[in-house]
């Protein structure tokens, strides 16, 4: 999937949509998606202006991304439907290494469950096959 059909699955915008391409996508299953940092990327200007790092908090809410595109698209519905993922919690979250300009972070979620408009997904990030990050987040259907 290019950006183009991305933003028919993600309600959000520049700055704030995270995914950049779709890769792999096992409806569901599983989705391997795509964040490429540039280094004009604007949240770098401070985190940190001498050692730019992609916040972690970003890199968690491109993952969720990841998992909602893999949601939406798993039950054939768009927020133009009145459709909408919430992010709702994480269990388990670490950050093994820091992403920074010029890295292509990898992001991945699978299904674990969906229950009651409650989807459960393990997520994970990675660039050049190290990881950088994993949980298990919940996503509200609504």
């Amino acid at each position: 999937m290019d950006i183009t059909e991305i933003r028919k699955y993600l309600p959000h915008r520049y700055p704030f949509l995270l995914v950049d391409r779709v890769l792999e996508i096992e409806l569901g299953k599983s989705i391997v998606a795509c964040k490429n940092l540039s280094a004009n990327e604007p949240f770098f200007n401070g985190h940190f202006p001498e050692q730019p790092v992609f916040p972690g908090v970003l890199l968690l809410e491109a993952m969720a991304q990841a998992a909602g595109v893999l949601g939406f698209k798993s039950q054939g519905k768009t927020p133009a439907d009145g459709s909408m993922y919430y992010f709702v919690g994480a269990d388990d979250l670490r950050f093994k290494r820091p992403c920074v300009p010029g890295d292509q972070v990898m992001l991945r979620a699978s299904i674990i469950s969906d229950r009651r408009g409650i989807w459960k997904f393990n997520v994970s990030s990675d660039v050049e096959g190290k990881l950088c990050a994993s949980a298990t987040i919940l996503c509200a259907d609504r």
